[in-house]
């Protein structure tokens, strides 16, 4: 039901799983596990996998800790998007990627659940896309200390919010990995 006009693919968004981001994650083996099948699954159906890399201060290009996790391999045709904001469409060549390859929906996966992942969905979102959010395959790090309530805490309610997302022409979803489909 995307908004965007001849756009009927699907794509798997994966998200700043960067030794550095991930270190300190909820239930990090589990989700970067998640999403090694859905990198397997999508490639399997033919669909697009976008890889999104942050960088800043705290992350610097080229470091140890801006590196994917070894756990998850890029294939050199998949495309790569770099970022510095929270949104991953925000100053990059994302949304070039998307429409070349015809994609209305986005399936999203990756880290860190309240700032990256939350900034990418309402991205997506009032952009005109479909967009799920996989439940299983998206995490953060303990940022209570600070007032946020525990990592499982963010999680959940990220998902619950989401499954009840709504808006004219859209639609938006949360899912398992093992239930996600990337054919229409």
């Amino acid at each position: 039901m995307t908004t965007l006009p001849d756009r009927p693919n699907t794509a798997l968004m994966v998200i700043d799983v960067q030794m550095g981001v991930v270190a300190e994650v909820h239930q990090r083996d589990s989700v970067i596990h998640n999403i090694g099948k859905l990198v397997e699954k999508a490639r399997e159906a033919g669909a697009p996998v976008v890889w999104v890399q942050h960088s800043d201060e705290q992350l610097e290009r080229g470091s140890d800790a801006w590196q994917y996790v070894p756990e998850l391999a890029r294939q050199e045709a998949e495309p790569l998007v770099h970022k510095s904001f929270a949104d991953s469409f925000e100053d990059t060549d994302l949304e070039d990627v998307l429409a070349k390859a015809g994609v209305g929906r986005v399936v999203v996966t990756g880290a860190q659940t309240d700032e990256c992942i939350r900034s990418t969905i309402h991205g997506a979102f009032v952009r005109g896309y479909d967009v799920t959010l996989v439940g299983d395959a998206h995490t953060t790090e303990d940022q209570s200390p600070w007032g946020a309530p525990p990592p499982d805490k963010v999680i959940a309610h990220t998902n619950l919010y989401w499954k009840y997302h709504t808006a004219p022409g859209r639609t938006a979803q949360v899912t398992d990995a093992k239930d996600v489909t990337f054919t229409a």
